[in-house]
């Protein structure tokens, strides 16, 4: 069992929603990235989502697109994240997913991405932008290696293809709260909940829940539903406005999840 079926399955014994911290790697240096993963998993976070810095990247918001230039342009790219996971693995075996859009995986290779991958200690890979129907080669590539997949599914899914999302992952189940790109918002979407009980009806793998998640009531809301919850953009601002102020952070937003048990 990977470090991410072992982590879900202390969460299920604990009664207790996990915390799936998203961050773009080399922001706002490579070197500096170990540094705020220690902070992170310090405050509370059971599972690091390491962000590829991508040029063009769809699915995201101003706060973590401006991540994704700095660490750009501090020369992070597939390899530098690896080194950075290494690093990491160093000194902690807290469960890594490798969170990337499809350009550059393709253009690394995925044969060469899961060895590597597996090389420097990463559990799980997820393909923002992929294609679930197309996925078949990409899933058995990485599966061969010992690597999760772990897929998106949205409110606007079909069953269909949320039938499809839960036989291609492994690891767990990436819910995407409402339509539309990452970032902070004030409210909850009317989409969650009934996702995330589309999505138990299909499969019995973890459901972790993210985009537009950020502040700790909405955390509460979630953690007596799904399995984790997902923060990355108010990271990510937290990382840009104070860095030394990560793990405390980190702690006011876990905090409502030591006291929720999971209906």
């Amino acid at each position: 069992m990977s470090r991410i079926g072992q982590l879900f399955e202390t969460l299920r014994r604990e009664s207790r929603c996990g915390m799936i911290a998203y961050l773009t790697a080399g922001d706002p240096t490579p070197e500096a990235t170990p540094g705020l993963v220690a902070a992170l998993e310090r405050g509370g976070a059971d599972l690091i989502e390491l962000g590829v810095p991508f040029s063009d990247p769809i699915a995201d918001g101003p706060v973590i697109q401006l991540a994704g230039d700095r660490a750009i342009r501090a020369g992070t790219n597939v390899a530098k994240v690896l080194a950075i996971a290494a690093k990491i693995r160093e000194t902690s075996e807290i469960p890594l997913l490798l969170f990337t859009y499809l350009n550059p995986a393709l253009r690394y290779g995925f044969e060469r991405l899961a060895q590597d991958a597996k090389a420097a200690g990463i559990d799980g890979c997820l393909l923002t932008d992929v294609s679930v129907e197309e996925a078949g080669d990409y899933v058995k590539v990485m599966r061969a290696a010992g690597i999760d997949t772990v897929f998106l599914a949205a409110p606007t899914s079909t069953d269909h293809r949320l039938k499809l999302v839960a036989e291609y992952s492994s690891g767990f189940v990436y819910l995407v709260s409402r339509t539309g790109i990452t970032g902070e918002r004030q409210t909850l979407s009317g989409t969650a909940f009934p996702l995330i009980e589309r999505m138990r009806s299909l499969t019995n793998l973890p459901l972790a829940m993210g985009f537009g998640i950020s502040t700790a009531p909405q955390i509460a809301a979630v953690a007596g539903h799904a399995d984790a919850v997902v923060v990355g953009s108010a990271i990510v601002r937290q990382i840009e406005k104070d860095p030394e102020g990560l793990e405390a952070f980190m702690r006011e937003l876990t905090a409502p999840l030591r006291k929720a048990a999971i209906s």
